[in-house]
């Protein structure tokens, strides 16, 4: 009798390069959804993001190039990371052609490796608390300012494209004055992970 044929393997998902920021930071944002984000093998799969473009009042940039903000002028593909009031470290990845001056800011993650290291850092014990924020991501990755301007392709930085094509959902964006209305929030629809539920349309 013949030998039945192995089961076909699927493909490993392949890592997300420089490449894939160089597009519209609204094209690359509800991309995100899905991907894998580690910082020395300690993250998970990013369930939220918010979009920032130069011509948005609320973006960093808006106001021109300053020491603070002088990454997201540089080339996609890159960390920007900023400390918000004083406090927590925020990283976001600076997409556009270089110049553009756009980036998508990591909100949440759903936590799937290195979670001791997670908690030690963030010193609680629920998943649910440990990355949902972009503050809180930060701390449980131990992002800090010394990876500004770090390549996401390259070590410390793993970025895995996601596997399928997730449902996604989209809303105002949070925890900003300006421009809060327009609708560049985007999350895994049902996550436990999101720093805040949508609200429904």
């Amino acid at each position: 009798m013949p030998r039945p044929a192995p089961p076909r393997r699927r493909p490993a998902p392949a890592a997300l390069d420089r490449g894939f920021f160089d597009r519209s930071v609204h094209a690359v944002a509800p991309e995100l959804i899905g991907a894998t984000l580690l910082v020395d093998g300690v993250g998970g799969v990013i369930v939220e993001v918010e979009a920032y473009h130069h011509t948005d009042p609320a973006a960093h940039s808006y106001i021109g190039r300053t020491p603070r903000n002088a990454v997201m002028f540089g080339p996609p593909g890159f960390a920007y990371v900023y400390r918000s009031y004083g406090i927590h470290w925020c990283v976001n990845a600076v997409c556009e052609p270089e110049g553009s001056a756009s980036a998508v800011l990591i909100r949440a993650l759903a936590p799937t490796a290195g979670l001791d290291a997670m908690r030690a850092r963030r010193g609680v014990a629920d998943e649910r608390l440990l990355c949902s924020g972009p503050g809180r991501l930060c701390q449980a990755l131990g992002i800090t300012r010394a990876l500004d301007g770090a390549p996401l392709d390259a070590p410390p930085f793993t970025l895995i494209a996601r596997p399928g094509t997730p449902e996604i959902v989209a809303g105002p964006r949070i925890g900003i004055t300006k421009a809060a209305e327009k609708p560049w929030r985007y999350g895994l629809k049902g996550s436990p992970f999101l720093s805040r539920p949508f609200r429904p349309a």
